[in-house]
């Protein structure tokens, strides 16, 4: 009879624990979750193409759209960012990709922000704000507190001859710089040949037509001919 009560008692235990590491296993998965973020705003925002209004949950690879007149906040783990109007973003947890538009940065854990093949990160880690503006092909970064880096990182196209000086550079507190995206990043190699191509392409395909047509036209009128049809015969 001991042994039976101490074999229930054992079962009960080992279910309880099975039950308290159901219930704690989603809350520790999302305490570990820190490339999540919030986003806070009052409409006129675009969130993965669905516009959103008061607060949600942002995980990296979502794409952020503000429209005319509204203004998005993100608060990520040891930052705080301040997506201006008519800006596209997308958020990629440790750093934010501008497509264009302007963002402004307040961080204590060096959340940087790509731009084409420039990033801007925090030179230390310590509390920095920095804003980065993309308008019109160019980049314009301010540093308000601390020091940030320009540098060119991975870079997708052919730089030009003139980007060499412009790969790196330190923008300190209350200063700001700017860069032209065309001449540190260069034209896409592919664009050049594809563009060729499509031209190339187009020619033929012009051309083809043209002969097609001329050859139809003569066909038509050599069929039409008024010298072969006589008034007097039917």
């Amino acid at each position: 009879m001991w042994k039976l009560s101490m074999g229930r008692g054992v079962s009960v235990l080992r279910n309880s624990l099975c039950w308290l590491m159901i219930v704690l296993s989603p809350l520790s998965l999302f305490a570990t979750d820190t490339s999540s973020a919030i986003l806070r705003s009052d409409g006129g925002v675009w969130v993965n193409g669905v516009e959103i209004a008061g607060s949600t949950a942002l995980y990296p690879g979502d794409s952020l759209e503000t429209k005319s007149g509204f203004v998005a906040n993100i608060d990520a783990e040891g930052s705080s960012i301040l997506i201006q109007s008519e800006s596209v973003v997308k958020f990629e947890g440790t750093y934010l990709t501008l497509e264009h538009g302007s963002v402004s940065v307040g961080t204590s854990t060096s959340m940087s922000v790509q731009v084409n093949c420039l990033r801007v990160d925090p030179v230390a880690a310590e509390r920095t704000q920095y804003d980065v503006i993309d308008l019109s092909g160019t980049v314009q970064v301010a540093a308000h507190k601390n020091d940030v880096n320009i540098t060119q990182s991975s870079p997708l196209h052919k730089p030009t001859p003139e980007s060499s000086s412009a790969r790196s550079a330190t923008v300190h507190e209350g200063q700001k710089t700017t860069r032209d995206e065309s001449t540190v990043c260069g034209v896409p190699p592919h664009l050049g040949a594809a563009s060729r191509g499509l031209n190339t392409k187009w020619l033929e395909i012009g051309g083809g037509a043209g002969v097609g047509t001329l050859a139809l036209c003569l066909l038509l009128c050599r069929g039409s001919n008024p010298a072969n049809v006589s008034p007097s015969q039917p």
